[in-house]
C-alpha cells in the first residue's frame, strides 16, 4: 500500500485525503451557537497528509490592521491577510498547487493576526476538501444526505478492496472479529452485509479501514526499528 500512494501524483494523493474525511461534526461552542475548530479539522486531515506525503506550505502575501474604537472607549482591532497555500509533494516536490486564500480576525488586544491566520487556514481545507459540517451526528448527517441522493450499490471492486482490507486486519479470521465487524456495520449503515451497502457507505467503509492498517503498520514499523 506505501509504495502504491507514493507511486501517486499530487492530485491523486489530495483526492485521497478528502475521501478520508466525508463529514465533520460541529463540537465546539461559541455564542449562540456551534462550530467546527481549527484543531478538529487539521487534527483530522493531517494524519493522512503525513502518510501521503503532502506538505501544505503558508505564506503571507498582505496584511491590514484597523483599529475600531468600542462604544465604551476601548479598542478592537480588525486584521485582514492575504494568503498563499502551496500544496507540495514530497515525493516529488516539483508537483506543486498554490492557492490563494483570505482570512480575518477581531480582537482587542495583539492578537488579532494569530486568530486571522487560524480563520485562514480552517476555512481554507474545510473548502479545498469540499468537507460539509453540520450540528447533527454523523449517523444522522448522512441520512439526511442519503435521502436526497440516489445512492449505487457497492461495486465489485469496493467490495475485493474491503475484503483485501479485512485479511489484513484479520489474518487468522478470527471469529470474534468477523462478528465485531458485523455489529459495526449494523451499527454505523444499519446493515450487516458489505455487499448490502451502497458506493457512498462503501467509500466511508473503505477509508475506516485504510486508515485503521496504516495505523497498524505504522505501529509495526516502529517496534521494529526499535528493536
Amino acid at each position: 500500500m506505501e509504495g502504491t500512494e507514493n507511486n501517486m501524483n499530487i492530485y491523486q494523493k489530495l483526492i485521497e485525503v478528502r475521501k478520508a474525511v466525508p463529514y465533520l461534526k460541529k463540537d465546539e461552542k461559541g455564542y449562540q451557537f456551534k462550530f467546527v475548530s481549527s484543531s478538529q479539522v487539521l487534527g483530522t486531515l493531517k494524519a493522512k497528509m503525513d502518510s501521503l506525503g503532502l506538505l501544505l506550505v503558508p505564506q503571507l502575501v498582505n496584511k491590514t490592521v484597523s483599529d475600531h474604537t468600542t462604544k465604551d472607549g476601548g479598542h478592537n482591532y480588525f486584521t485582514e491577510i492575504e494568503m498563499e497555500y502551496t500544496w507540495i509533494n514530497a515525493e516529488n516536490p516539483q508537483e506543486t498547487i498554490t492557492c490563494k486564500w483570505y482570512g480575518q480576525g477581531l480582537d482587542s488586544g495583539e492578537k488579532g493576526v494569530g486568530k486571522a491566520y487560524t480563520y485562514s487556514e480552517k476555512y481554507f481545507l474545510l473548502k479545498f476538501f469540499n468537507i460539509p459540517t453540520d450540528k447533527d451526528d454523523p449517523d444522522a448527517f448522512q441520512s439526511k444526505v442519503g435521502s436526497k441522493v440516489v445512492s449505487e450499490p457497492i461495486t465489485k471492486d469496493q467490495t475485493l478492496e474491503i475484503e483485501s482490507l479485512k485479511e489484513k486486519l484479520n489474518p487468522t479470521g478470527d471469529i470474534d472479529y468477523e462478528i465485531k465487524f458485523k455489529n459495526a456495520l449494523q451499527a454505523q449503515f444499519k446493515k450487516p452485509e458489505v455487499d448490502r451497502l451502497d458506493t457512498e457507505q462503501a467509500k466511508a467503509l473503505i477509508a475506516k479501514l485504510k486508515a485503521r492498517v496504516e495505523y497498524i503498520e505504522s505501529a509495526e514499523k516502529k517496534t521494529e526499528n526499535n528493536h
